[in-house]
């Protein structure tokens, strides 16, 4: 390695997703699968975040509308939605976005805590963000979002 190069600080991956618009991330490894529009089947006298469950391979696993979780406008009705697959308590969890995008490795020392701007619930499900040219990327916090015993 030549002395001339700079030397790199730690690098995080997330996978990118978008809800309402807002650029999303969840870490890498916290990522099961990633799947396209699925047919979900409503749960009777589940919390309204609650979209229902797929299957997965044989497993069944519950959908929870991302929209729905941050207080955020319906998707409009016949638009496909994507699937982000993550593992809670040895249980599966469907996190319902508009679209998934891409891993991006953001280096640590960028990660800041949460702006006073974001609104807050926004804020309550958020681990922090990344400024990007001309966006911000918001790294929601998994756990607390599955967490439905703490929604309004």
């Amino acid at each position: 390695m030549s002395t001339a190069e700079p030397m790199t600080d730690t690098e995080q991956q997330y996978v990118t997703l978008t809800v309402a618009g807002q650029l999303c991330g969840i870490p890498v490894l916290g990522v099961r699968d990633v799947l396209a529009d699925q047919a979900i089947a409503r749960i009777p006298l589940a919390p309204g975040e609650v979209a229902g469950s797929l299957n997965l391979r044989g497993r069944i696993v519950t959908a929870i509308d991302l929209r729905r979780r941050l207080d955020l406008p319906p998707a409009d009705p016949g638009t496909r939605r994507m699937s982000v697959v993550t593992e809670q308590g040895g249980e599966l969890y469907a996190l319902l976005v508009d679209q998934v995008a891409e891993v991006m490795s953001l280096p640590a020392s960028a990660f800041e805590p949460s702006p006073p701007t974001l609104p807050a619930v926004w804020a309550e499900h958020s681990r922090g963000v990344f400024r990007l040219e001309g966006r911000l990327l918001v790294v929601l916090d998994v756990a607390h979002l599955l967490d439905i015993a703490v929604a309004a």
